[in-house]
This record gives structure tokens, sequence and C-alpha cells, in this order.
């Protein structure tokens, strides 16, 4: 999608900010080279493109490519020798005194900081004072079009209707008697995707009972076969999305138990439903009277729940992360635990609410999806609400 310049100029102007400073080198900032077009591109030096408050933007070069930003408006200045470079700098920052980079103080939220110290030093000697373009990045890079939110949906049904062959091919086979594997079912699952006409960046997760304590396990080839066995618990982690450019993903996480689980399993779900509404609700109060929402607050909503029910230190990891193009996205993360992410959830944006409690023995964990529109937020799928019983009597 192109840059917007004019509604950028008019985000930096709100926020009193001078510039935004997209600055790349070999793909170090992924974010920058999402914005200026260039993913999938082989780029070897380092470039920068300024986005001004007002006024046009103005780009540098190296020499030997110094094509590459060629369908970006503005002035081009061109380096070669790294004296250059530094007077290149110069020249591009020469009247700024506040810039926007993808950095974050004391690297708070690492998903944002992909400028090195160094430069971030070279445009500080210049005078010139860096803030955190992180809630730039939410608006202009990490938010859904209409178009993309329409893919996100279509693989969200795609998943739910492979997690429910998942469960049905394991309890079918406990059933019958017959012995069945993470592994296995983990290959049935990717062979469905490709029916399915879904594409992921890896295999999907099948953890049966113990290694569901573990929230990134995953059987594998190379590992022993772990046969699921009745009265265990089978949770199936999946997501994908179209194989179509602009495509966001989906991201699900199912729990089921064969059989009748014990008080312990059950609470333990319980807890973690509980949890994730909360987070639901508190996300779309806020979207519908609208109040600004930040990523830290939805953590908080969720892992208050969660603590006051005595399974705090088992809640390892934050609430929820950022989609995108990549599973993982550049936008706001459900965070107040692994780091406190301050940045805004706006209008595009599309996340994950994943609460999980793991123990050495067993681990529960429930994930839906949403997006933030101008007036409300949508969960885009079922939300499980008990454990998936699954059948084991033959």
């Amino acid at each position: 999608m192109p840059l917007d310049i004019p509604a950028i100029q008019k985000a930096l102007a709100a926020e009193h900010v001078d510039g935004w400073l997209l600055y790349d080198f070999h793909g170090s900032n992924p974010i920058a080279v999402s914005l200026a077009g260039l993913t999938g591109r082989h780029m070897t030096r380092r470039w920068l493109y300024f986005i001004p408050a007002s006024g046009a933007p103005r780009k540098l070069v190296h020499a030997i490519e110094a094509f590459m930003l060629d369908a970006l408006p503005g002035e081009k200045q061109v380096y070669a020798g790294r004296l250059a470079l530094e007077q290149g700098f110069s020249d591009l920052l020469r009247g700024t005194k506040v810039v926007a980079m993808e950095y974050s103080p004391e690297c708070a939220i690492p998903y944002l900081a992909r400028v090195d110290a160094g430069t971030i030093e070279l445009i500080r000697r210049l005078g010139v004072r860096v803030v955190s373009s992180g809630d730039l990045v939410g608006r202009f890079e990490a938010a859904w079009t209409p178009a993309a939110i329409a893919t996100h949906r279509a693989a969200s049904e795609r998943l739910y209707r492979i997690k429910d062959r998942a469960f049905a091919y394991v309890g079918a086979k406990l059933s019958a008697g017959d012995p069945v594997t993470e592994y296995e079912v983990q290959q049935a699952m990717v062979e469905w995707f490709r029916q399915e006409g879904l594409i992921a960046d890896s295999a999907p997760i099948v953890a049966a009972q113990e290694h569901a304590g573990n929230p990134h396990y995953a059987p594998s080839a190379a590992g022993p076969a772990r046969v699921i066995q009745p009265n265990e618990i089978v949770l199936l982690d999946l997501w994908g999305k179209l194989p179509q450019p602009g495509a966001v993903y989906a991201d699900i996480t199912w729990t089921g138990f064969g059989g009748e689980p014990p008080e312990a399993i059950a609470r333990a779900f319980g807890v973690i439903v509980a949890g994730r509404d909360a987070a639901v609700a508190r996300v779309q109060a806020a979207v519908k009277a609208g109040q600004p929402i930040r990523g830290f607050e939805v953590d908080r909503a969720t892992r208050d729940v969660i603590t006051a029910a005595g399974y705090g230190d088992q809640f390892i990891h934050r609430t929820g992360h950022s989609l995108g193009e990549e599973v993982h996205g550049n936008g706001v993360h459900m965070d107040d635990y692994e780091t406190h992410d301050d940045r805004q959830l706006v209008t595009g944006t599309g996340f994950t609410v994943e609460p999980g409690i793991y123990t050495p023995g067993f681990g529960v964990r429930t994930e839906i999806n949403m997006v933030v529109g101008p007036t409300s937020a949508d969960v885009t799928g079922p939300s499980q609400q008990t454990l998936v019983r699954i059948p084991t009597r033959r």
C-alpha cells in the first residue's frame, strides 16, 4: 500500500514531531522496508527516507543503489563514501529538532527497536532528538485495510474447519483403540492446510498433556513420537493466511480433553476463559466509547483475572501479539509482562488474545483474534468456552 504522505504529515503535526525518518541497512529495519515498499528487494547499502511534518519528503541513497527509492515521492540525494553519508544525514535533517524513528527507549519494546544505537548516536550528535515511531507504525504500517481484514476472516474460517477435523481425527483414533501420535495429527493438519488453500511459516502445534505445558512445544519428525492417550489434554495451535499479496494471518488455539477432564484442569481452563473475556470486554468498551486503549492495558485486564485466581506464576507470556503479513506483526502487542507496550490500538489493528496456564504436568491455552474498527472491536471467530470433549470409547 503506498505511503499516505498527507495523512502521515497530519499525524506528525498532531504529535508535535518534525518528521519521520525511515532508515535501513541490509534489511535490519523490516518496518521501514515494508513502509518503503522494498520487501523482497536485494539491498546492500544504507538508505534513508525523511517525511517532514510539512514540505516534500527527502531521500538519501547510495550511488550503487541510487534507484532504490525512486517509487517514493521527494527529492533525492546520492552518496558514496562515509563522509558523504554523514553529510547526507546532516542535509536530510537540517532544521529538524525532533524526529520519529523505529526506536524504543531502553529497548522497552524490542519489536519496535530496529534502528541501531550507533545511528541514534549520530543523529543525536547532529542536535536532533529521537522519539519512538510506535503509534505511527501502528497507523501506517500495521493497521489493516478492509481488503486485508477480508483475507483474515477467510483464513480464520478455514482454520476453524481444520481445528474441528483435527479433534475429530484424534477422537476417531482413540475410540477405535488405534495409536495416534502428535506428529501424525500435525502432518494431517498440514495436508488440510494445503486442501484449504492456506500457507503458514511453520507447521501447527499439537501438544498432549505435559507437552501442552510448554507454550512453544511442537512435534517433529526428528523427535520421539509422543502417543496421545485417553484422559489427556490435546492442545492445537494453528495459524495461516491466504497465498496472495497483502493477505494477513489468523491464529487460533483450542484445547481438548480425551474423556472427562479432572477438576484441576477444568478449573484452570475456566480461569483463562475468564481472563480472555475480560480483555475482550476491555477493548470493546474502550473502542465503543471512543477512548484510547493501549496494549499493556489489555494484558493487565487478562493478567489481573488469572493472578486473582492464583495462577499468576503459571501465566508466563504476554496476553497477545499483533497480527500482520507475518504471524507476529509489527503492531501493538497485548503486553505488560514481557514488555510494557504503550502503543495505542487504532482502527484496523488486528491482534490475538491468548492467555495460558502452564504446569509441569499439563498446560491449557485459549486464543482468539480481534480487529478494531472505527466504533467497535470484533472477535473474528468462535470463542472456546469449555474444553472440547474428545471421545475415547470404542
